[in-house]
């Protein structure tokens, strides 16, 4: 499978350097303002800074899908959603609680998307909010669910934030935070390294996949979350994708793509919007992912 995946591979990414545009990704950044463990002496405002920060000067727009709660759950990160604003960078809905369709009816489920909407109200104002980005990507554990929610986000003028592009980097907060309180800095070095490996696999591989399906480069949206060790990688991260030929763009403008056509309009009829499910439905082989988080499980207990 592994020989497949580099035929895959090189056949899919040859002649991108005479390609006429470089590939772009738009970034996002979900469970703002409060995800994950917290090391010790660091806050959410220090995180969203540092967030704010590296995007700012890789100039990456920096789309936040906020649990409203958390504000309340944790009062010190309130004052996160204000500094993103003022950074001028969006906000759109991850739900209120961050709770997974597949557990709720479907009307519980828009309950949850609207007791989000005044906070996205306040602070958006006349700017465009109605972006959904589905708590563990999960449209529900049933056809009905999936269909009756879509059917509402497409009455109330919503958008589907999709994902093509992640490597798991939620895996690495938690044993971020046990490590630093341990104060093993071998520890950390480690996580350093196989985070920046696993984005560059990851990359490879959605690469791989588009040139597989349209023969080059769709706009990407990669997946992160507003974590401690998202905040310490970020610069670094930026760097990697800036070395290996990508740009950054909105997710608006990536998402104008016909490939996510049913994600901005969910009142067609669903189809694949990530790259591996659209390879299975044309009946082509997905590449394996060579990002493996088991070994984070096991760091500074």
């Amino acid at each position: 499978m592994r020989i497949l995946f580099s035929a895959l591979l090189a056949l899919a990414l040859a002649g991108v350097a005479q390609a006429a545009d470089k590939p772009v990704i738009a970034v996002t950044w979900d469970d703002i303002p409060a995800h994950s463990a917290l090391p010790p002496g660091v806050t959410r405002v220090q995180i969203a800074a540092d967030l704010l920060k590296a995007s700012a000067e890789a100039k990456a727009p920096a789309f936040a899908f906020i649990n409203a709660v958390q504000s309340e759950r944790e009062p010190g990160s309130a004052p996160v959603l204000t500094m993103w604003r003022k950074a001028g960078q969006p906000l759109g809905n991850h739900t209120w609680s961050h709770q997974n369709l597949a557990s709720l009816t479907p009307e519980q489920f828009i309950a949850e998307i609207e007791r989000n909407e005044p906070t996205l109200k306040a602070l958006m104002g006349q700017e465009d909010w109605r972006w959904l980005r589905y708590p563990f990507l999960s449209e529900g554990d049933t056809p009905e669910k999936r269909l009756a929610v879509r059917t509402w986000l497409a009455a109330n003028h919503y958008k589907i934030a999709s994902v093509t592009m992640g490597f798991g980097d939620y895996a690495y907060n938690e044993p971020y935070a046990r490590c630093m309180a341990k104060g093993d800095q071998a520890a950390i070095a480690q996580l350093e390294q196989h985070f920046l490996d696993g984005a560059a696999a990851d990359a490879d591989r959605a690469r791989a996949m588009s040139h597989a399906l349209f023969g080059k480069d769709i706009p990407y949206v990669l997946l992160m979350h507003g974590g401690a060790f998202d905040a310490r990688m970020a610069p670094r991260l930026f760097k990697l994708y800036q070395d290996r030929g990508f740009g950054f763009t909105t997710l608006a403008e990536a998402q104008k793509h016909p490939f996510y056509r049913t994600d901005t309009d969910p009142s067609l009829a669903p189809e694949p919007t990530t790259l591996d499910g659209a390879l299975r439905a044309k009946g082509l082989p997905v590449p394996p992912s060579s990002v493996d988080l088991a070994p984070l499980e096991r760091l500074c207990r």
